[in-house]
Protein backbone atom coordinates (compact mmCIF):
# COMPACT_ATOMS: atom_id res chain seq x y z
CA UNK A 1 0.00 0.00 0.00
CA UNK A 2 1.28 3.64 -1.49
CA UNK A 3 1.72 6.29 1.63
CA UNK A 4 1.13 10.05 1.19
CA UNK A 5 1.78 12.81 3.82
CA UNK A 6 -0.94 15.02 2.65
CA UNK A 7 -4.51 13.70 1.23
CA UNK A 8 -6.47 16.50 -0.65
CA UNK A 9 -10.06 16.23 -1.55
CA UNK A 10 -11.71 17.61 -4.69
CA UNK A 11 -15.58 18.30 -4.33
CA UNK A 12 -17.77 17.79 -7.28
CA UNK A 13 -18.04 21.47 -8.25
CA UNK A 14 -14.29 22.20 -7.67
CA UNK A 15 -12.70 20.92 -11.23
CA UNK A 16 -10.51 23.59 -11.33
CA UNK A 17 -7.63 22.53 -12.81
CA UNK A 18 -5.89 25.71 -12.64
CA UNK A 19 -5.86 25.98 -8.41
CA UNK A 20 -2.34 26.85 -7.22
CA UNK A 21 -2.42 23.04 -5.90
CA UNK A 22 -1.69 21.92 -9.34
CA UNK A 23 1.56 24.48 -9.69
CA UNK A 24 3.21 22.87 -6.80
CA UNK A 25 6.67 21.58 -8.18
CA UNK A 26 6.85 18.73 -5.39
CA UNK A 27 3.58 16.03 -5.66
CA UNK A 28 5.12 13.27 -4.97
CA UNK A 29 3.72 12.67 -1.40
CA UNK A 30 0.26 14.58 -2.26
CA UNK A 31 -2.82 11.81 -3.05
CA UNK A 32 -5.41 13.93 -4.70
CA UNK A 33 -8.82 12.56 -3.81
CA UNK A 34 -12.54 12.37 -6.09
CA UNK A 35 -15.26 10.65 -4.83
CA UNK A 36 -18.72 10.18 -5.49
CA UNK A 37 -20.93 9.74 -2.04
CA UNK A 38 -24.39 8.94 -1.34
CA UNK A 39 -24.57 12.23 0.89
CA UNK A 40 -24.40 14.19 -1.97
CA UNK A 41 -27.05 12.54 -3.68
CA UNK A 42 -29.48 12.50 -1.02
CA UNK A 43 -29.59 15.42 0.99
CA UNK A 44 -32.10 16.56 -1.77
CA UNK A 45 -33.99 14.97 -4.79
CA UNK A 46 -31.95 15.59 -7.43
CA UNK A 47 -32.73 15.54 -11.26
CA UNK A 48 -30.97 12.51 -12.80
CA UNK A 49 -29.09 14.51 -15.41
CA UNK A 50 -27.47 16.69 -13.01
CA UNK A 51 -26.05 13.96 -11.04
CA UNK A 52 -25.13 11.91 -14.01
CA UNK A 53 -23.52 14.83 -15.13
CA UNK A 54 -21.60 15.88 -12.03
CA UNK A 55 -20.41 12.11 -11.89
CA UNK A 56 -18.96 12.46 -15.54
CA UNK A 57 -17.36 16.14 -15.23
CA UNK A 58 -15.72 14.31 -11.87
CA UNK A 59 -14.53 11.49 -13.58
CA UNK A 60 -12.94 13.07 -16.44
CA UNK A 61 -11.68 15.52 -13.90
CA UNK A 62 -10.06 12.85 -12.28
CA UNK A 63 -8.62 11.20 -15.44
CA UNK A 64 -6.97 14.29 -16.95
CA UNK A 65 -5.27 15.09 -13.26
CA UNK A 66 -3.72 11.29 -13.91
CA UNK A 67 -2.23 12.47 -17.29
CA UNK A 68 -0.69 14.90 -16.17
CA UNK A 69 1.29 13.13 -13.46
CA UNK A 70 -0.77 13.78 -10.22
CA UNK A 71 -1.79 10.90 -8.00
CA UNK A 72 -5.19 10.69 -7.85
CA UNK A 73 -7.82 7.95 -6.09
CA UNK A 74 -11.61 8.25 -8.12
CA UNK A 75 -13.87 6.55 -6.24
CA UNK A 76 -17.31 5.98 -7.53
CA UNK A 77 -20.18 4.87 -5.54
CA UNK A 78 -19.63 1.05 -5.41
CA UNK A 79 -15.96 2.33 -3.90
CA UNK A 80 -17.78 4.64 -1.23
CA UNK A 81 -21.06 2.68 -0.29
CA UNK A 82 -19.69 1.68 3.08
CA UNK A 83 -18.74 5.35 3.26
CA UNK A 84 -22.36 6.83 5.55
CA UNK A 85 -20.88 10.76 4.98
CA UNK A 86 -17.58 12.65 3.46
CA UNK A 87 -15.76 12.19 7.29
CA UNK A 88 -15.86 8.32 7.06
CA UNK A 89 -14.72 8.46 3.96
CA UNK A 90 -11.92 11.16 4.73
CA UNK A 91 -11.00 9.01 7.69
CA UNK A 92 -10.87 5.72 5.73
CA UNK A 93 -8.64 6.95 3.56
CA UNK A 94 -6.24 8.56 5.54
CA UNK A 95 -5.73 6.06 7.84
CA UNK A 96 -5.71 3.72 4.90
CA UNK A 97 -2.83 5.94 3.29
CA UNK A 98 -1.07 6.79 6.44
CA UNK A 99 -1.67 10.25 5.80
CA UNK A 100 -0.62 13.07 8.95
CA UNK A 101 -2.97 16.19 7.14
CA UNK A 102 -6.21 16.70 5.07
CA UNK A 103 -6.74 19.42 3.20
CA UNK A 104 -9.66 20.83 0.77
CA UNK A 105 -10.98 24.08 -0.87
CA UNK A 106 -13.63 25.69 0.77
CA UNK A 107 -16.79 24.34 0.16
CA UNK A 108 -19.45 26.71 -1.43
CA UNK A 109 -22.45 25.27 0.70
CA UNK A 110 -22.89 26.10 4.02
CA UNK A 111 -23.85 22.48 5.66
CA UNK A 112 -19.96 21.05 3.87
CA UNK A 113 -17.99 24.10 5.36
CA UNK A 114 -19.91 23.66 8.85
CA UNK A 115 -19.36 19.62 7.98
CA UNK A 116 -15.85 19.86 7.61
CA UNK A 117 -14.99 22.31 10.29
CA UNK A 118 -16.60 20.32 12.80
CA UNK A 119 -13.86 17.20 11.51
CA UNK A 120 -11.35 19.28 11.59
CA UNK A 121 -12.26 20.40 15.39
CA UNK A 122 -12.80 16.47 16.25
CA UNK A 123 -10.17 15.03 14.06
CA UNK A 124 -6.71 13.22 15.00
CA UNK A 125 -5.81 14.34 12.04
CA UNK A 126 -4.11 17.81 10.69
CA UNK A 127 -7.08 19.25 8.80
CA UNK A 128 -7.67 22.74 6.85
CA UNK A 129 -9.22 24.30 4.36
CA UNK A 130 -7.83 26.77 1.36
CA UNK A 131 -9.66 29.51 -0.62
CA UNK A 132 -11.07 27.55 -3.93
CA UNK A 133 -8.98 30.76 -6.11
CA UNK A 134 -12.23 30.58 -8.26
CA UNK A 135 -14.29 33.26 -7.73
CA UNK A 136 -13.44 37.19 -8.23
CA UNK A 137 -14.12 38.57 -5.14
CA UNK A 138 -12.48 36.64 -2.66
CA UNK A 139 -13.71 34.73 0.65
CA UNK A 140 -12.50 36.95 2.93
CA UNK A 141 -13.54 40.27 1.23
CA UNK A 142 -17.26 39.50 1.77
CA UNK A 143 -17.89 41.27 4.93
CA UNK A 144 -16.63 44.60 3.50
CA UNK A 145 -18.90 44.49 0.96
CA UNK A 146 -21.85 42.62 2.76
CA UNK A 147 -23.25 43.41 6.05
CA UNK A 148 -25.21 41.02 8.09
CA UNK A 149 -29.41 41.08 7.35
CA UNK A 150 -28.88 44.53 5.47
CA UNK A 151 -30.48 44.85 1.53
CA UNK A 152 -26.94 45.79 -0.50
CA UNK A 153 -28.24 47.06 -3.91
CA UNK A 154 -26.54 44.95 -6.37
CA UNK A 155 -25.85 47.83 -9.04
CA UNK A 156 -23.49 49.23 -6.56
CA UNK A 157 -21.77 46.44 -5.90
CA UNK A 158 -21.64 45.64 -9.96
CA UNK A 159 -20.48 49.30 -10.32
CA UNK A 160 -17.25 48.70 -7.62
CA UNK A 161 -16.82 45.43 -9.25
CA UNK A 162 -16.34 46.99 -12.67
CA UNK A 163 -13.68 49.65 -11.12
CA UNK A 164 -12.00 47.41 -9.56
CA UNK A 165 -11.10 44.51 -12.54
CA UNK A 166 -11.11 47.99 -14.30
CA UNK A 167 -13.76 45.89 -16.84
CA UNK A 168 -15.50 48.19 -19.25
CA UNK A 169 -13.98 50.98 -17.76
CA UNK A 170 -12.86 54.34 -19.19
CA UNK A 171 -9.19 55.64 -18.27
CA UNK A 172 -11.09 58.35 -15.68
CA UNK A 173 -12.62 55.52 -13.99
CA UNK A 174 -15.90 56.12 -15.95
CA UNK A 175 -17.82 53.48 -17.47
CA UNK A 176 -17.29 52.96 -21.41
CA UNK A 177 -20.63 53.80 -23.14
CA UNK A 178 -21.32 56.68 -20.77
CA UNK A 179 -23.90 54.45 -18.74
CA UNK A 180 -23.12 51.37 -16.68
CA UNK A 181 -26.25 49.51 -17.23
CA UNK A 182 -28.03 48.61 -20.55
CA UNK A 183 -31.17 46.72 -18.87
CA UNK A 184 -33.89 49.06 -20.83
CA UNK A 185 -32.12 47.82 -23.98
CA UNK A 186 -32.33 43.81 -23.11
CA UNK A 187 -36.08 43.24 -22.86
CA UNK A 188 -37.11 42.49 -26.35
CA UNK A 189 -39.83 39.60 -27.21
CA UNK A 190 -39.06 37.45 -30.14
CA UNK A 191 -41.17 37.86 -33.45
CA UNK A 192 -41.80 35.18 -35.41
CA UNK A 193 -39.29 36.48 -37.79
CA UNK A 194 -37.07 36.17 -35.22
CA UNK A 195 -37.33 32.77 -34.31
CA UNK A 196 -35.61 31.06 -38.16
CA UNK A 197 -32.93 32.92 -37.12
CA UNK A 198 -31.74 31.53 -33.86
CA UNK A 199 -28.91 29.22 -34.34
CA UNK A 200 -29.49 25.13 -33.05
CA UNK A 201 -28.65 24.84 -29.41
CA UNK A 202 -24.92 23.54 -28.97
CA UNK A 203 -25.49 19.84 -26.94
CA UNK A 204 -22.76 17.57 -27.00
CA UNK A 205 -23.37 13.60 -26.62
CA UNK A 206 -21.39 12.50 -23.68
CA UNK A 207 -21.86 8.82 -22.96
CA UNK A 208 -23.37 8.34 -19.31
CA UNK A 209 -24.70 4.96 -19.44
CA UNK A 210 -22.38 3.65 -17.29
CA UNK A 211 -23.25 5.80 -14.50
CA UNK A 212 -26.97 5.86 -15.17
CA UNK A 213 -26.23 2.30 -14.41
CA UNK A 214 -24.90 2.69 -11.52
CA UNK A 215 -27.30 5.00 -10.23
CA UNK A 216 -29.67 2.36 -10.93
CA UNK A 217 -28.20 -0.56 -9.26
CA UNK A 218 -27.62 2.02 -5.95
CA UNK A 219 -31.44 2.88 -6.20
CA UNK A 220 -30.06 6.55 -6.54
CA UNK A 221 -33.65 8.82 -5.74
CA UNK A 222 -33.83 10.79 -8.90
CA UNK A 223 -36.76 12.63 -11.15
CA UNK A 224 -36.50 14.14 -14.84
CA UNK A 225 -35.48 12.68 -17.80
CA UNK A 226 -31.90 11.29 -19.23
CA UNK A 227 -31.01 8.74 -21.86
CA UNK A 228 -27.43 7.46 -22.26
CA UNK A 229 -26.18 10.13 -23.62
CA UNK A 230 -25.65 13.86 -21.76
CA UNK A 231 -25.72 17.15 -24.06
CA UNK A 232 -24.21 19.00 -21.02
CA UNK A 233 -20.41 19.79 -21.17
CA UNK A 234 -18.12 17.40 -18.24
CA UNK A 235 -14.47 18.47 -19.52
CA UNK A 236 -13.03 22.01 -19.57
CA UNK A 237 -12.14 21.40 -23.62
CA UNK A 238 -16.44 21.02 -24.00
CA UNK A 239 -16.81 24.24 -21.72
CA UNK A 240 -14.72 26.00 -24.00
CA UNK A 241 -16.43 24.80 -26.94
CA UNK A 242 -19.77 26.43 -25.34
CA UNK A 243 -17.96 29.47 -24.87
CA UNK A 244 -16.99 29.68 -28.02
CA UNK A 245 -20.26 28.71 -29.38
CA UNK A 246 -21.84 31.58 -27.51
CA UNK A 247 -19.32 34.12 -28.67
CA UNK A 248 -19.13 33.44 -32.24
CA UNK A 249 -22.93 32.95 -32.65
CA UNK A 250 -25.33 34.03 -30.13
CA UNK A 251 -24.09 36.94 -27.93
CA UNK A 252 -24.90 39.67 -30.52
CA UNK A 253 -28.81 38.99 -29.71
CA UNK A 254 -28.18 38.00 -26.16
CA UNK A 255 -28.67 41.33 -24.26
CA UNK A 256 -31.30 42.01 -27.11
CA UNK A 257 -33.20 39.06 -26.05
CA UNK A 258 -32.39 37.66 -22.94
CA UNK A 259 -36.11 38.26 -21.27
CA UNK A 260 -37.51 36.54 -24.26
CA UNK A 261 -39.68 33.10 -24.22
CA UNK A 262 -41.34 30.77 -26.69
CA UNK A 263 -42.49 27.21 -26.91
CA UNK A 264 -42.33 27.36 -30.61
CA UNK A 265 -38.72 26.25 -30.97
CA UNK A 266 -37.73 22.57 -30.31
CA UNK A 267 -34.36 23.07 -31.58
CA UNK A 268 -33.39 26.25 -30.69
CA UNK A 269 -34.69 26.01 -27.28
CA UNK A 270 -31.64 27.83 -25.57
CA UNK A 271 -32.54 31.14 -27.86
CA UNK A 272 -29.49 33.54 -27.46
CA UNK A 273 -28.47 32.18 -23.57
CA UNK A 274 -25.18 30.69 -23.02
CA UNK A 275 -25.39 27.96 -20.72
CA UNK A 276 -22.14 28.40 -19.11
CA UNK A 277 -23.34 28.48 -15.55
CA UNK A 278 -23.10 24.76 -14.76
CA UNK A 279 -19.17 24.36 -16.52
CA UNK A 280 -18.65 28.15 -14.29
CA UNK A 281 -20.26 26.27 -11.12
CA UNK A 282 -18.30 23.33 -11.70
CA UNK A 283 -14.72 25.60 -11.99
CA UNK A 284 -14.12 24.01 -14.95
CA UNK A 285 -14.12 27.53 -16.74
CA UNK A 286 -12.94 30.58 -14.68
CA UNK A 287 -15.22 33.87 -14.72
CA UNK A 288 -12.42 35.96 -15.91
CA UNK A 289 -11.86 34.07 -18.66
CA UNK A 290 -15.36 33.81 -19.93
CA UNK A 291 -15.62 37.67 -19.34
CA UNK A 292 -12.07 38.55 -21.14
CA UNK A 293 -13.47 35.91 -23.99
CA UNK A 294 -16.75 38.26 -24.49
CA UNK A 295 -14.50 41.20 -24.48
CA UNK A 296 -12.27 40.13 -27.20
CA UNK A 297 -15.25 39.17 -29.38
CA UNK A 298 -17.15 42.47 -28.83
CA UNK A 299 -13.46 44.50 -29.71
CA UNK A 300 -13.16 42.43 -32.79
CA UNK A 301 -16.60 42.30 -33.82
CA UNK A 302 -17.59 46.18 -32.78
CA UNK A 303 -20.01 45.59 -36.06
CA UNK A 304 -21.99 42.93 -35.18
CA UNK A 305 -22.20 43.26 -31.36
CA UNK A 306 -23.02 46.50 -29.47
CA UNK A 307 -22.26 47.54 -25.73
CA UNK A 308 -26.16 46.68 -24.60
CA UNK A 309 -25.39 42.88 -25.36
CA UNK A 310 -21.82 42.72 -23.81
CA UNK A 311 -22.64 44.61 -20.52
CA UNK A 312 -25.97 42.89 -19.94
CA UNK A 313 -23.79 39.31 -19.91
CA UNK A 314 -20.72 40.36 -18.13
CA UNK A 315 -23.27 42.09 -15.38
CA UNK A 316 -24.53 38.62 -14.98
CA UNK A 317 -20.87 37.34 -14.31
CA UNK A 318 -19.33 40.16 -12.80
CA UNK A 319 -22.24 41.40 -10.71
CA UNK A 320 -24.75 38.83 -10.32
CA UNK A 321 -23.32 36.09 -9.61
CA UNK A 322 -20.77 37.32 -6.96
CA UNK A 323 -23.17 39.32 -5.46
CA UNK A 324 -25.95 36.29 -4.55
CA UNK A 325 -22.64 34.56 -3.40
CA UNK A 326 -21.45 37.28 -0.96
CA UNK A 327 -25.48 37.36 -0.01
CA UNK A 328 -25.62 33.51 0.62
CA UNK A 329 -22.20 33.73 2.52
CA UNK A 330 -23.13 36.64 4.63
CA UNK A 331 -26.01 36.04 6.08
CA UNK A 332 -25.97 32.03 6.22
CA UNK A 333 -27.30 30.22 8.33
CA UNK A 334 -29.91 32.00 9.42
CA UNK A 335 -30.68 32.87 5.81
CA UNK A 336 -32.02 29.15 4.87
CA UNK A 337 -35.10 29.70 7.30
CA UNK A 338 -36.41 33.08 6.45
CA UNK A 339 -39.78 32.94 5.12
CA UNK A 340 -40.85 36.86 5.13
CA UNK A 341 -44.44 36.27 3.64
CA UNK A 342 -45.04 33.46 5.86
CA UNK A 343 -46.24 31.13 2.64
CA UNK A 344 -47.19 27.41 3.56
CA UNK A 345 -48.93 26.39 0.47
CA UNK A 346 -47.66 23.13 -0.41
CA UNK A 347 -45.81 22.71 -3.99
CA UNK A 348 -48.34 21.57 -6.73
CA UNK A 349 -47.72 17.81 -8.20
CA UNK A 350 -47.33 18.93 -11.68
CA UNK A 351 -44.19 20.18 -10.70
CA UNK A 352 -42.82 16.93 -10.44
CA UNK A 353 -44.81 15.91 -14.22
CA UNK A 354 -45.56 19.14 -15.99
CA UNK A 355 -49.54 17.62 -16.39
CA UNK A 356 -51.04 21.62 -16.07
CA UNK A 357 -53.50 23.19 -18.61
CA UNK A 358 -51.29 26.50 -18.08
CA UNK A 359 -49.05 26.81 -21.05
CA UNK A 360 -46.04 29.08 -19.84
CA UNK A 361 -46.23 26.44 -16.69
CA UNK A 362 -45.91 23.48 -18.61
CA UNK A 363 -43.52 24.45 -20.95
CA UNK A 364 -41.34 25.97 -18.40
CA UNK A 365 -41.53 22.57 -15.78
CA UNK A 366 -41.50 20.38 -19.21
CA UNK A 367 -38.51 22.16 -20.17
CA UNK A 368 -36.85 21.94 -16.58
CA UNK A 369 -37.45 17.90 -17.08
CA UNK A 370 -36.22 17.34 -19.77
CA UNK A 371 -33.00 19.11 -20.47
CA UNK A 372 -32.46 20.34 -16.34
CA UNK A 373 -32.67 23.80 -17.39
CA UNK A 374 -35.19 26.90 -17.86
CA UNK A 375 -33.34 30.41 -18.45
CA UNK A 376 -33.57 32.77 -15.90
CA UNK A 377 -36.88 34.33 -16.86
CA UNK A 378 -38.33 31.33 -16.69
CA UNK A 379 -37.53 30.90 -13.68
CA UNK A 380 -38.15 34.22 -12.00
CA UNK A 381 -41.03 35.00 -14.19
CA UNK A 382 -42.80 32.14 -14.78
CA UNK A 383 -42.51 29.08 -12.33
CA UNK A 384 -41.02 31.76 -9.48
CA UNK A 385 -43.71 34.09 -10.16
CA UNK A 386 -46.58 31.46 -9.38
CA UNK A 387 -45.28 29.80 -6.71
CA UNK A 388 -45.01 33.45 -5.03
CA UNK A 389 -48.16 34.28 -6.24
CA UNK A 390 -49.60 30.94 -4.94
CA UNK A 391 -47.92 31.22 -1.27
CA UNK A 392 -45.77 28.10 -2.09
CA UNK A 393 -43.68 27.25 1.09
CA UNK A 394 -40.56 28.66 0.08
CA UNK A 395 -38.40 25.95 1.73
CA UNK A 396 -40.21 23.59 -1.36
CA UNK A 397 -39.96 25.66 -3.88
CA UNK A 398 -36.06 26.06 -3.20
CA UNK A 399 -35.70 21.81 -2.66
CA UNK A 400 -37.29 21.87 -6.03
CA UNK A 401 -35.10 24.61 -7.69
CA UNK A 402 -32.00 23.22 -6.33
CA UNK A 403 -32.93 19.76 -7.26
CA UNK A 404 -34.02 20.31 -11.01
CA UNK A 405 -31.56 22.45 -12.33
CA UNK A 406 -28.21 21.27 -13.09
CA UNK A 407 -26.30 24.70 -12.69
CA UNK A 408 -28.11 25.16 -9.08
CA UNK A 409 -25.76 24.86 -6.46
CA UNK A 410 -27.23 26.14 -3.02
CA UNK A 411 -24.66 29.40 -2.89
CA UNK A 412 -26.56 30.58 -6.14
CA UNK A 413 -29.78 28.81 -5.81
CA UNK A 414 -30.81 30.06 -2.69
CA UNK A 415 -30.94 33.75 -2.78
CA UNK A 416 -31.77 33.31 -6.54
CA UNK A 417 -34.92 31.57 -5.27
CA UNK A 418 -35.98 32.56 -1.46
CA UNK A 419 -34.68 36.19 -1.88
CA UNK A 420 -34.94 37.28 -5.64
CA UNK A 421 -37.79 34.85 -6.55
CA UNK A 422 -40.17 34.50 -3.32
CA UNK A 423 -39.16 37.24 -1.57
CA UNK A 424 -39.05 35.54 1.71
CA UNK A 425 -36.01 37.59 2.49
CA UNK A 426 -38.13 40.71 2.56
CA UNK A 427 -36.00 42.37 0.39
CA UNK A 428 -32.16 41.61 1.42
CA UNK A 429 -32.02 40.83 -2.28
CA UNK A 430 -35.00 42.56 -4.21
CA UNK A 431 -36.53 45.88 -3.58
CA UNK A 432 -39.74 44.64 -4.53
CA UNK A 433 -41.47 41.33 -5.35
CA UNK A 434 -40.92 40.02 -8.83
CA UNK A 435 -44.60 39.07 -9.35
CA UNK A 436 -46.59 39.85 -12.53
CA UNK A 437 -49.91 38.84 -14.16
CA UNK A 438 -50.74 37.42 -17.46
CA UNK A 439 -49.74 40.46 -19.07
CA UNK A 440 -46.18 40.38 -18.72
CA UNK A 441 -46.16 36.60 -19.91
CA UNK A 442 -47.98 37.50 -22.92
CA UNK A 443 -45.71 40.52 -23.44
CA UNK A 444 -42.62 38.71 -23.05
CA UNK A 445 -43.23 35.17 -25.04
CA UNK A 446 -45.63 33.36 -27.07
CA UNK A 447 -47.00 30.74 -24.01
CA UNK A 448 -50.34 32.30 -24.28
CA UNK A 449 -51.18 31.34 -27.61
CA UNK A 450 -53.29 28.33 -27.81
CA UNK A 451 -53.40 28.44 -23.79
CA UNK A 452 -56.51 26.60 -22.48
CA UNK A 453 -56.68 29.85 -20.69
CA UNK A 454 -57.02 33.08 -21.37
CA UNK A 455 -54.82 36.00 -20.60
CA UNK A 456 -57.14 38.83 -21.43
CA UNK A 457 -59.83 37.54 -18.68
CA UNK A 458 -59.50 37.96 -15.29
CA UNK A 459 -62.14 36.44 -13.45
CA UNK A 460 -64.17 33.72 -15.79
CA UNK A 461 -63.63 29.67 -15.55
CA UNK A 462 -61.46 30.02 -18.17
CA UNK A 463 -59.26 33.43 -17.39
CA UNK A 464 -55.46 33.24 -17.08
CA UNK A 465 -54.80 32.44 -13.20
CA UNK A 466 -52.16 34.60 -12.93
CA UNK A 467 -54.33 37.38 -13.56
CA UNK A 468 -56.55 36.63 -10.34
CA UNK A 469 -53.81 35.53 -8.21
CA UNK A 470 -52.18 38.27 -8.68
CA UNK A 471 -54.64 41.06 -7.45
CA UNK A 472 -55.23 38.06 -4.59
CA UNK A 473 -51.24 38.58 -3.48
CA UNK A 474 -51.26 42.26 -3.74
CA UNK A 475 -54.22 42.42 -1.11
CA UNK A 476 -52.99 40.26 0.85
CA UNK A 477 -49.73 41.87 1.70
CA UNK A 478 -51.07 45.36 0.86
CA UNK A 479 -50.12 46.81 4.27
CA UNK A 480 -46.50 45.74 3.84
CA UNK A 481 -46.49 46.41 -0.34
CA UNK A 482 -48.43 50.06 0.13
CA UNK A 483 -45.17 51.17 1.77
CA UNK A 484 -43.13 50.48 -0.87
CA UNK A 485 -42.79 53.40 -3.59
CA UNK A 486 -42.10 51.01 -6.20
CA UNK A 487 -45.03 49.12 -5.51
CA UNK A 488 -48.02 51.56 -4.14
CA UNK A 489 -49.05 53.14 -7.75
CA UNK A 490 -50.06 49.69 -8.17
CA UNK A 491 -52.92 49.80 -5.54
CA UNK A 492 -54.84 52.76 -7.50
CA UNK A 493 -55.50 50.93 -10.39
CA UNK A 494 -57.42 48.02 -8.43
CA UNK A 495 -59.45 50.67 -6.46
CA UNK A 496 -60.31 52.04 -10.10
CA UNK A 497 -62.57 48.51 -10.47
CA UNK A 498 -65.94 48.61 -9.33
CA UNK A 499 -66.86 45.86 -6.31
CA UNK A 500 -68.37 43.34 -8.35
CA UNK A 501 -65.19 43.11 -10.62
CA UNK A 502 -62.93 42.61 -7.79
CA UNK A 503 -65.36 40.07 -5.87
CA UNK A 504 -64.88 37.96 -9.00
CA UNK A 505 -61.67 38.24 -9.47
CA UNK A 506 -60.75 37.49 -5.93
CA UNK A 507 -63.11 34.37 -6.03
CA UNK A 508 -61.58 32.98 -8.91
CA UNK A 509 -58.08 33.45 -7.31
CA UNK A 510 -59.67 31.59 -4.48
CA UNK A 511 -60.74 28.47 -6.86
CA UNK A 512 -57.44 28.38 -8.26
CA UNK A 513 -55.80 27.99 -4.58
CA UNK A 514 -58.22 25.52 -3.62
CA UNK A 515 -57.67 23.47 -7.19
CA UNK A 516 -54.52 24.48 -7.37
CA UNK A 517 -53.67 21.12 -8.52
CA UNK A 518 -56.15 20.91 -10.84
CA UNK A 519 -55.14 23.97 -13.12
Amino acid sequence: MLQYSKLRFIFGDQLNASHSWFKESSQDDILYVIAELSQETEYVKHHLQKVVAFFAAMENFASALTRAGFHVLHLNLDDTKKDPDLVSLLTRLARLYQCDCIEYQFPDEYRLKHQLEQFAINSDFTVYGIDTEHFLLPFDEINHYFKYDKHVKMEFFYRAMRKRFNILMTGNNQPYGGQWNFDQDNRNKLKQSDLAHIPDAKCFTNDVSSIVERLNRHAVNTFGKCNNTLLWPTTRAQAKQLLEHFCENLLAHFGQFQDAMTCQSKQQWTLYHSRLSFALNTKMLHPMHVIQRVLHEFKTRPDDINLAQVEGFIRQILGWREYVRGIYWRNMPAYAEKNHLVAKRDLPHFFWHAKTKMNCMHHAIEQSLETAYAHHIQRLMITGNFCLLSGIDPNQVEQWYLGVYIDAIEWVEMPNTRGMSQFADGGLIATKPYTASGNYINKMSDYCKGCHYNVKEKSQHTACPFNSLYWHFMLQHEQQFTKNPRIAMLYKNWQKQDSTQQDAILKRAQWCLDNINEL
